[in-house]
């Protein structure tokens, strides 16, 4: 456990800081969820790891429950290196990596995890490569010759180079570690992508080098992957059907986003909500059909505005009334969405009598309106 100075000695060094401070040659941005015991640590090790160097540490926290935005504050308070961004209302540590590199004013920016498990000594070596004019871009990388993530269970392993593997297949990304969240920029290269990159999803390195198609020159160093000792694991079921929906967003030019594919795959599950509901309605229950075919509708609407209002549009959360109000937008929406697919359907198959077609094309009408109308009335997504 890391000692902390007594009261005098943190004044002083607060001090003696801001006597010296200048403007930083390097901003690290970290995003943070729930990681209050790591930041103290890792600001330590940043001043260890720095010396010599003009930095600052911009920690960009989605409204972490434990505290992790006041850790911070505490911190800055004596120490004008450091900086708090907390945002509310949205999550996503590519949103916020994007945000917290905007937001600071140096030439050279990094980006690496709060977990402690990213090796702060190698990034005196990105920026002096970067200083020297070799290269935009340093990735810290796990899977170069001397590079080393055993730390990793045998099934965290194997998803982490499949997810690497198709990700240089897929895309024709020539890294070796594409999937990595450690890496360091010139800043003068970042801005002009910032518009084009996605904000939610977790592979902010992968989406800025596609985006870049080819235009930044890249050195990759090995790391050694560290094991956690304080917070949890980011990594579930969420970030991978993020990482496939930036895939196939790239491979169609941003025509299938990664949100609309979530929303997408809600519906198809809402399906088989309804049709359950349904089967219990009638052979249960004794409801007529008109009577279960509304009840399962019910059923199935409210299904699909939880799961996306938990996984879809996670980072622009409903709750209490606005959770309410939410909901009756969404069946709102949904209604009209049911009319827009049989209108659009039954115009089809009028003049062109191809029943499964007509049913596509109205299925895929209605998918479109529901979640165009969605983000813009429900979730209020831009």
């Amino acid at each position: 456990m890391p000692q902390i100075a007594s009261l005098p000695q943190r004044h002083a060094n607060a001090a003696r800081i801001r006597s010296e401070a200048v403007a930083p040659e390097l901003s690290v941005v970290i995003p943070t969820f729930k990681e209050s015991g790591n930041v103290a640590p890792l600001v330590q090790r940043l001043d260890d790891a720095l010396a010599g160097v003009a930095w600052e540490a911009i920690f960009v926290d989605d409204d972490s429950p434990d505290g992790t935005a006041d850790t911070v504050k505490t911190i800055a308070a004596e120490d004008p290196r450091v900086r708090c961004l907390r945002r509310v209302s949205r999550r996503g540590l590519a949103g916020a990596c994007i945000e917290g590199v905007l937001s600071s004013s140096a030439p050279y920016v990094a980006v690496m995890d709060a977990d402690l498990q990213h090796d702060e000594k190698l990034l005196p070596k990105m920026f002096a490569i970067l200083k020297r004019g070799e290269s935009d871009m340093v990735v810290g990388s796990r899977y170069v010759d001397g590079g080393n993530s055993d730390v990793f269970s045998r099934h965290r392993s194997f998803i982490s180079r499949f997810a690497t593997a198709l990700a240089r297949r897929v895309t024709g990304v020539e890294l070796h570690d594409p999937m990595s969240g450690f890496f360091m920029m010139r800043r003068d290269r970042f801005d002009p992508l910032a518009p084009k990159l996605a904000t939610h999803g977790f592979k902010i390195l992968l989406d800025i080098v596609i985006t870049a198609k080819g235009g930044l020159r890249i050195v990759e160093e090995p790391y050694v992957f560290a094991a956690r000792t304080h917070g949890e694991s980011k990594l579930n079921a969420q970030v991978g059907l993020d990482f496939i929906g930036l895939l196939i967003a790239k491979m169609t030019g941003g025509i299938v986003t990664p949100r609309f594919l979530s929303f997408a795959l809600v519906g198809t599950t809402g399906l088989g909500v309804h049709l359950v509901t349904l089967k219990l309605a009638l052979t249960e229950l004794g409801f007529a059909f008109p009577e279960a075919q509304t009840m399962a509708t019910f059923v199935a609407m409210t299904g699909n505005f939880i799961l996306n209002n938990h996984l879809t549009y996670r980072d622009r959360h409903l709750s209490g009334l606005r959770f309410v109000r939410g909901l009756l937008g969404f069946y709102a929406v949904s209604a009209v969405g049911a009319l827009t697919n049989v209108g659009m359907a039954s115009w089809l198959y009028a003049h062109q009598p191809v029943w499964w077609l007509a049913g596509a094309a109205g299925a895929v009408m209605g998918a479109v309106w529901n979640y165009s109308m969605s983000s813009l009335i429900v979730w209020r997504v831009r």
